[in-house]
């Protein structure tokens, strides 16, 4: 073996020797790279995951959402169903107010006609009586109603349900005013006082205040001629006192015979109208 031979064994024996040791740093160096890949990849897998679940979290709260949504909305709907509703209930209530305030100044314009018919009816009865009989007689418009009070005195004979002579003039006067308001109702009540009467076919004085309101019923109608048909009679005895009957003067004003003249039924219904249809 020459020593060319030689060389050229040590050169590849040399050489065999790097390559040898370079692919043992291209190893290491993969090893090492595949080690850090593999990290990365099982971080990227872990991040994955929670990506994932956040994910399917965020869907479920969407989910939610949307379910909340439509019953938020179906309240919605429902609510603006009622409010409608509502509104055309209070349209109808408006509608009955309007109705009922129509109705009433309706009223409040008859009442007003029928405070003046009174009104002018007292002032033509005060008016034609005389001082001493206004000192016996009491005119008074109550709740549209005329009311005439006639003392008991000047009326009856004593202890009677007959008319006295000096009751004849009175009467005259208030036939006048009932003949002039032809419209309009009479109703004739009898009081007395708390004292037992003791007279034969007169029982008590539920009796005697009938006998007396019949008395005047009667004279309005033969006298005057004022149509029956508007007339009535009535007796409260004891029982509507004006004022205490423990003493003389209490008994003497509660001792009374009242005219009450009204206006008719039918016509006072004419005035107002039907009532309004209820709805």
């Amino acid at each position: 073996m020459n020593g060319k031979t030689l060389f050229i064994g040590a050169l590849l024996a040399g050489s065999m020797m790097l390559s040898g040791c370079a692919s043992k740093k291209q190893l290491a160096a993969c090893q090492t790279e595949n080690q850090e890949l593999s990290a990365n990849f099982q971080s990227t897998k872990e991040q994955l995951a929670v990506a994932n679940s956040r994910i399917a979290s965020l869907e479920d709260q969407l989910s939610a959402q949307k379910e909340a949504y439509a019953a938020l909305q179906g309240s919605l709907d429902k609510s603006l169903t009622n409010a409608s509703q509502t509104n055309v209930q209070i349209d109808k209530l408006v509608d009955q107010i309007n109705e009922s305030n129509q109705y009433i100044r309706h009223l409040v314009e008859v009442k007003s006609k029928s405070d003046s018919l009174n009104l002018v009816l007292t002032n033509n009865l005060t008016r034609s009586l005389s001082k001493e009989e206004l000192k016996e007689v009491d005119v008074q418009v109550l709740k549209g109603v005329v009311y005439i009070s006639l003392n008991d005195n000047m009326l009856y004979k004593t202890g009677s349900y007959e008319i006295s002579d000096r009751a004849a003039e009175t009467l005259s006067k208030i036939a006048k005013i009932i003949i002039d308001y032809k419209d309009y109702d009479v109703l004739i009540e009898g009081n007395t006082d708390n004292v037992p009467i003791s007279r034969e076919n007169i029982r008590n004085n539920w009796d005697l205040s009938c006998l007396r309101a019949s008395s005047v019923v009667q004279y309005l109608q033969n006298n005057f001629g004022i149509d029956p048909k508007r007339l009535t009679a009535g007796g409260r005895g004891e029982y509507n006192p004006l004022v205490s009957n423990e003493t003389a003067n209490g008994r003497q004003r509660n001792r009374r015979t009242q005219i009450i003249i009204t206006p008719k039924l039918d016509q006072f219904l004419d005035l107002i109208d039907a009532a309004p249809d209820d709805k």
